[in-house]
């Protein structure tokens, strides 16, 4: 199944994320996504070369920040300095030639997001904690600047190999986008349900949409309707994961977890509604989402129950009227349990490897979603289980 979705989904610059902090064996992080400003907040403060670096393709230059020229202590030379320059080059350059595999790089790219990459001995934010990455705003109105440590790419031995650096600045771009964005956060929230306005898709309806309607019905779906992120809070202060490990990994804010899984949730749904290949082999799970039957979909922490995902269906005495029509529906809330994983019975088991939930790709979550639609809403509905699992959730 051919799962990677090269269009970059639209719903990505209404997010205004709070990022959360990655924190290396090497005691610093990944990225700083706190307040978003460890730095100035604008070009004011930053003393860097005149002359950039150019990468071929783009508008951005990389720069050495000489306000930090003392690099005793360190242990980075001249040498080192230059060569973590170059390292970053030339991982642009590689992400530049295939930039649509690279979803946020490209969606930066399209946006014209980044203003310049910075490269610095350290990079700190303004609590004093140190991070590989960091990604500032500018007096630039929607514009953003990356801070690069050459430190902190030496101690994870990425000098010189732009091919292993590749893949984590490419991850750093979901916090590019999110930091640019001057939008006000789009968040239905269970609070704000607008019933009325659901744009609830027939079954046979659903199969006659071309793949821009359905994205765009599910765009409605999730301004009015359905709920990505976790109500019950229980992800505050929660570490979260690198994809494909099982590193836990420390949130810099209280929600900056809930945030992080909250944008993944949103993509794995863009790749169900939006990929001809979930409505060929998983048409359950494309119309139990456009037609109304799932109303919350989200990542929480309970740590009482063992399951990996859960399904629960409202019983018919607390069904609601959705739409213009006013159509009687019982919504399925499904929970993903982030630090479980998966058992030999869970129809999902084999394509998680092993990893806990919350460390899942975009790709296998929108699997581990549409079978557990596919296996569950309408055995749950039928039975109308309450949602005993996730009163527990706070817990």
């Amino acid at each position: 199944m051919a799962l990677c979705s090269q269009k970059k989904p639209k719903w990505v610059l209404l997010l205004f994320s709070v990022i959360g902090s990655c924190l290396l064996d090497q005691s610093f992080a990944l990225g700083n996504h706190r307040s978003g400003e460890g730095h100035m907040p604008s070009d004011l403060g930053d003393s860097y070369e005149l002359d950039g670096h150019a990468i071929p393709g783009v508008s951005f230059q990389v720069f050495w920040n000489v306000n930090n020229t003392t690099l005793e202590g360190l242990k980075i030379s001249t040498l080192h300095q230059e060569e973590a320059i170059q390292t970053v080059v030339e991982a642009f350059k590689q992400m530049v030639q295939t930039r649509t595999k690279y979803r946020r790089f490209d969606e930066a790219l399209s946006e014209n997001v980044l203003h310049k990459v910075i490269v610095e001995p350290q990079v700190f934010n303004r609590d004093g904690k140190e991070f590989l990455f960091l990604v500032a705003r500018t007096n630039q109105k929607g514009r953003v600047k990356l801070l690069v440590s050459a430190s902190g790419l030496k101690a994870r031995g990425l000098i010189n190999h732009a091919d292993q650096l590749v893949p984590i600045l490419a991850r750093e771009f979901q916090w590019v986008v999110s930091k640019a964005d001057t939008t006000q956060r789009r968040k239905a929230g269970v609070a704000n349900r607008n019933l009325r306005l659901a744009p609830i898709v027939s079954n046979a309806g659903v199969h006659k949409m071309s793949e821009k309607k359905r994205e765009e019905a599910l765009e409605a779906l999730l301004d009015n309707y359905l709920v990505t992120e976790d109500s019950f809070h229980s992800l505050n202060d929660q570490p979260y994961y690198d994809i494909g490990s099982a590193m836990k990994i420390s949130p810099a804010q209280a929600d900056s977890t809930s945030h992080f899984y909250d944008i993944r949730t949103r993509e794995a749904l863009h790749l169900i509604v939006g990929q001809s290949d979930f409505l060929e082999l998983s048409p359950k799970a494309v119309r139990g989402i456009l037609s109304g039957k799932i109303w919350n979909i989200s990542f929480v922490h309970i740590e009482s129950r063992d399951w990996a995902t859960r399904t629960r269906v409202l019983p018919k005495d607390k069904a609601v009227k959705v739409g213009e029509s006013q159509r009687t529906i019982q919504p399925a809330k499904i929970l993903i349990n982030l630090h479980r994983k998966a058992i030999p019975d869970d129809p999902y088991y084999a394509l998680t490897k092993g990893l806990p939930m919350g460390a899942l790709s975009t790709e296998q979550l929108a699997q581990v979603i549409a079978l557990e639609i596919e296996n569950q809403i309408i055995e749950k509905s039928m039975r109308g289980h309450v949602a005993e699992d996730a009163r527990s959730a706070t817990q």
